[in-house]
């Protein structure tokens, strides 16, 4: 089953997300931030703390296919991370995005989530994914951060056709919206 979970910053997704396998041992987490500063290193190890010790953690944002294993349910965590990462890894001190690299960039994070899809419906796994609604809110005032919207917002309407089900998370309260 694949699942997919949105909502607005800190709206209780990954909390939500990690409820749905509060009854499993057999899980992966597939952590997408990157460690760049203190607070980065606060916050992963916040939601470490948060997990099972018994789940294993793959880290990355791309091969997801290497987080594959023995186990039969995964948890991505998140989306929005993984994207800006590889946003950022494509343009690296770009000032202007045009569409030909905006395509390359939703190609290349698109790519990466439909092989992990195809390979866990394959062994009839499980996975949850976890992004962020990016189309709520005012429109960005620099071209970067409404290149990221757009391909954020186009990647999500992707995966949640991916998904079986979809939920918005808002105010800790989950709504299944699919």
């Amino acid at each position: 089953m694949i699942y997919l979970i949105t909502g607005g910053a800190r709206s209780g997704k990954s909390t939500f997300a990690e409820s749905l396998y509060n009854d499993k041992l057999d899980v992966v987490y597939i952590a997408t931030s990157r460690v760049y500063d203190d607070e980065m290193k606060e916050r992963v190890m916040l939601h470490r703390s948060s997990r099972p010790e018994e789940w294993r953690t793959f880290e990355g944002n791309y091969n997801l296919l290497d987080a594959i294993g023995e186990e039969g349910n995964y948890l991505l965590d998140c989306i929005t991370v993984m994207s800006s990462n590889i946003m950022f890894d494509l343009t690296k001190d770009v000032e202007y995005i045009d569409y030909e690299l905006q395509k390359k960039i939703e190609e290349t994070i698109l790519s990466e989530i439909r092989s992990l899809v195809d390979v866990i419906k394959e062994n009839e796994d499980n996975l949850i994914m976890v992004t962020n609604e990016v189309g709520s809110s005012i429109v960005p005032d620099n071209h970067i951060s409404r290149v990221f919207r757009d391909i954020q917002g186009r990647v999500n309407q992707q995966v949640a056709a991916m998904a079986n089900h979809v939920y918005m998370v808002c105010c800790g309260i989950p709504v299944r919206i699919k």
